[in-house]
């Protein structure tokens, strides 16, 4: 896998390095999360995952006191002497203090690196890793990664749920025309900040959005902070207003920062954003995470689809504060909980 190139193991690693959620979701979802010893901002993991796993029965995490990796440092690699480090060595590049050698340092005494985290959203390499570097989609990477802990059958299990879900909501998708227009934003809990996201954008950001094919409000948005690559488009009032989505997509109020309630208060007092479409008509919805693996996937591609297109796939209950994901009737779900759980616990696959 770019940018590592070719990675062999002689043993399946029985400790793991992360960093970001995507890579954790797929180990979780390859029966591997107690492997974990780091990965990045681990409360603010467990409070998202937490709302998910709920729905699968037998799947838990317990990420308690595991080191926040990021940036890492090389002393406390050493320390943790994982048997492989699940991260870009690209992306840890770009951190202070980490330079070529210390990375195959890394790499050759205490083990190697595979992982791909710029397929997020295309991003650019940073200089000397432009030559090496190939995007892939999110299930591409899972793939790899389920390769190295010779999990293929969960790999292609969890690939069949997929499918046959995507098969669905292309079945189910009304015409090009009749479909609502949408922005996904993340408001700032410190000030008065919203950034707005790419939702037909290339990457694995936006692997829960794209299959749905929306009309993206914020599509000729410019992302002022990183160039055009579908990250971080600073957006005020006038811009959002401008955009007028018919539906507002929040990302947040899963993870316990934020408060969806609050932010329909504050959307409708608003002189400004109480005039969009969306806060009008009541389409204001919750949002997980944009940094996904397939288990966040499955569940976002589910909830989003019910949120654009509640004739065609079923009405997204709504998310109450501090709840887990919706319980959904099983004739209203698009993919069967009990055979993720039993795919991800061993008990079928």
């Amino acid at each position: 896998m770019s940018p590592m190139g070719t990675v062999e193991f002689e043993t399946v690693p029985q400790s793991v390095f992360t960093i970001l959620g995507h890579h954790v979701d797929m180990l979780v979802a390859l029966g591997r999360g107690d492997a974990i010893n780091a990965m990045h901002a681990p409360e603010y993991r467990k409070s998202l995952y937490q709302k998910f796993l709920h729905r699968l029965d037998g799947v838990t995490v317990d990420w308690d006191g595991l080191y926040s990796s990021w940036p890492p440092t090389k002393e406390k690699l050493y320390e943790l002497d994982s048997d492989v480090h699940i991260a870009d060595p690209a992306k840890v590049a770009t951190a202070e203090g980490w330079d070529d050698s210390s990375l195959e340092e890394i790499g050759s005494n205490v083990g190697p690196w595979f992982g791909n985290t710029l397929s997020g959203t295309h991003q650019k390499p940073p200089s000397g890793w432009a030559d090496a570097y190939e995007y892939y989609t999110l299930w591409e990477i899972f793939g790899k990664i389920a390769q190295v802990f010779r999990e293929s059958d969960r790999y292609e299990a969890l690939t069949s749920v997929r499918e046959s879900m995507l098969q669905t909501i292309r079945a189910g998708l009304p015409p090009e025309q009749e479909r609502p227009s949408a922005a996904l934003v993340l408001f700032s809990t410190s000030d008065e900040k919203i950034w707005g996201y790419k939702m037909n954008h290339p990457g694995y950001y936006a692997a829960h959005t794209r299959p749905l094919g929306a009309t993206d409000a914020l599509a000729d948005a410019v992302g002022d902070e990183y160039g055009d690559d579908g990250r971080n488009i600073t957006l005020d009032s006038e811009l959002l207003l401008d955009a007028d989505p018919d539906v507002l997509l929040v990302l947040g109020p899963m993870t316990g920062y934020h408060n969806l309630d609050d932010i329909r208060s504050q959307l409708a007092d608003d002189e400004v954003l109480r005039k969009m479409t969306a806060v009008q008509e009541g389409r204001i919805y919750a949002q997980g995470a944009r940094r996904q693996g397939p288990i966040l996937n499955l569940f976002q591609t589910e909830m989003t689809a019910k949120q654009l297109y509640p004739d065609q796939f079923g009405e997204w209950p709504g998310y109450v504060d501090g709840e887990p994901y919706p319980e959904l009737p099983v004739e209203e779900q698009l993919f069967d909980r009990q055979r993720v759980a039993d795919i991800i616990t061993g008990e079928g696959q």
